[in-house]
């Protein structure tokens, strides 16, 4: 088992974050808050905390959906990436 969880950002989240990923390094699961917590802090002075705010989120292939993230799980070796609002349609 991997102790990573590997955060991926798309469009704005790319643009404000000056990535297009990042890895955080877990001791167990984490809660959908706490990785957009923890990715927050990795780019502090950046718009990414604001611009996180407004993203839909994906764990794995599967949308998190508009549920609580403090009530969604997300194992180590996880991938999540975080995809702003579009424009367009």
């Amino acid at each position: 088992m991997t102790n990573v969880i590997e955060v991926r950002y798309w469009a704005a989240a790319k643009s404000a974050a000056g990535t297009a990923s990042d890895q955080i390094q877990v001791d167990g699961p984490l809660t959908l808050a706490e990785v957009v917590r923890r990715a927050a802090e990795l780019h502090a002075d950046t718009r990414l905390p604001e611009v996180l705010k407004v993203c839909s989120a994906l764990i794995g292939d599967r949308p998190a959906g508009t549920g609580d993230p403090g009530g969604i799980e997300v194992p180590p070796g996880s991938t999540v990436e975080f995809l702003p609002p579009f424009a367009g349609g």
